[in-house]
């Protein structure tokens, strides 16, 4: 099978990637687009498993990017079915050369990864002696110099599939970098971990917009990567209406009703808090708390699947919660005190302290709505303890759910199942919109 798709790959990929990328159909829907381009990838419905993006450039002995000067986007989720970071496949290959490594929010392995160099004050990677730009913080799109001398760019992380992730807004910068010095980029595509056929949650309004809402998109879009580049790329999100000279390297086998850990590949966390899919399903949701002053859960084994404050009731709140009659969970009272872990970048809310608060048992992944639990959460801690309850400053809370109408509501006493319908119409909306993206 891989004799099979070397040839295969080597006869498409001849002359491919260029400064002036042809344009191909996608061979998977059968759509074609503007200004991105979808590599085609032979038929592998016979063979069981799923392919990445990376697993299938792996195949083509990574020949499109032979003999030029690269720049990868990249963190430790990068890895191949075998579970071999991309950076270790392209170190020993005679020709490609990797100059920059772009690294997205949380770095690219972890604070203690010794495999850091500093040189002259800046940080490299001695095994590619190349340059490692953090675009995250300081430098929120890469700098001038780290591109200018580069042939392409290529991006290769798993996403969250959550919107508040900032992973693919840093894609959108690179993108924007790259239209800027006319530089092709190569997006390896990874599935949607959450599925990819599930939409749920409000639609950023443009008021709203910040790098945790960088996209008009609700919550949980049900995109790959690669899709949501192309639906940025074709729609002119990049900035003033530019477009990148854009492949995709799709994946082959991944069907859009698949969670991630059906697949092959070993499960990295691709958030240090994201330690299960369960936990990155409740993400959509439980992310949403970092807007409040309760605390998510961080600190303890249980991230994104506890609430709690050491003004609270847990049983309180956990009987409030039961008659909402929410689908796919057990909700149950707990006491907990979050602690500071080593690879903590900040403490997390009352560290320390003694909390009261909910935990959150997942019965069905698919019947959970991680959003309608933690809006439902929220705004029944606003309304038990409306002098303990406090929102996080400037507002954040309306940036991560994208406009202003759960802290409305929250103020106004309405029921906390009052949310979800006004949402689905965002849903219903952006799930027709979606379609003329989908490669898959």
């Amino acid at each position: 099978m891989n004799l099979f798709l070397k040839k295969f790959m080597k006869r498409v990929c001849i002359n491919y990637f260029t400064k002036s990328i042809v344009l191909f159909p996608s061979i998977l829907l059968g759509q074609s687009f503007n200004h991105s381009v979808v590599m085609p990838v032979p038929d592998l419905s016979f063979h069981p498993s799923t392919f990445y993006g990376l697993d299938v450039i792996e195949q083509m002995d990574f020949k499109p990017l032979y003999g030029k000067s690269i720049g990868v986007f990249t963190n430790k989720t990068a890895v191949n079915r075998k579970g071999h970071h991309i950076l270790d496949l392209l170190k020993n290959h005679p020709k490609v050369r990797v100059d920059v490594i772009f690294t997205p929010q949380y770095g690219l392995f972890t604070q203690q990864d010794k495999r850091f160099k500093m040189r002259d004050g800046e940080k490299y990677d001695p095994d590619h002696n190349a340059r490692i730009v953090e675009v995250f913080g300081r430098n929120m799109k890469p700098p001038a110099w780290s591109v200018r001398e580069l042939d392409l760019i290529i991006i290769d992380l798993q996403d969250t599939g959550v919107r508040f992730s900032t992973y693919i807004s840093t894609m959108t910068k690179i993108l924007e970098v790259a239209s800027e010095w006319n530089l092709p980029v190569i997006i390896l595509d990874r599935p949607n971990p959450l599925r990819g056929d599930r939409v749920d949650g409000p639609v950023v309004r443009t008021k709203f917009q910040s790098l945790e809402g960088y996209h008009i998109i609700p919550i949980r879009h049900g995109l790959t990567i690669g899709e949501l580049a192309i639906m940025a790329n074709e729609m002119g999100w990049i900035k003033d209406l530019k477009r990148a000279n854009l492949t995709i390297i799709p994946m082959a086998n991944w069907k859009r009703s698949d969670w991630l850990d059906n697949s092959e590949h070993p499960w990295v966390n691709p958030h240090p808090s994201i330690v299960s899919i369960r936990t990155n399903l409740s993400f959509s949701g439980f992310g949403l708390i970092e807007g409040t002053n309760l605390n998510d859960g961080r600190g303890t084994d249980r991230p994104y699947l506890r609430a709690g404050a050491p003004w609270m009731s847990g049983y309180h709140l956990a009987d409030k919660l039961n008659k909402l009659n929410l689908p796919g969970i057990k909700i149950s009272p707990v006491d907990y005190i979050p602690r500071m872990k080593q690879t903590d970048i900040a403490p997390p809310l009352y560290v320390n302290e003694l909390c009261s608060g909910i935990d959150i048992k997942i019965i069905d992944p698919n019947l959970y709505d991680p959003i309608a639990t933690a809006t439902s959460i929220i705004i029944l801690s606003s309304q038990l303890y409306p002098r303990e309850f406090r929102w996080a400053e400037f507002n954040r809370i309306d940036m991560l759910y994208g406009h202003s109408q759960l802290r409305i509501f929250s103020a106004q006493g309405k029921p906390a199942n009052y949310l979800p319908p006004l949402w689905l119409k965002d849903v219903i909306k952006f799930n027709q919109f979606r379609q003329r993206f989908l490669i898959y």
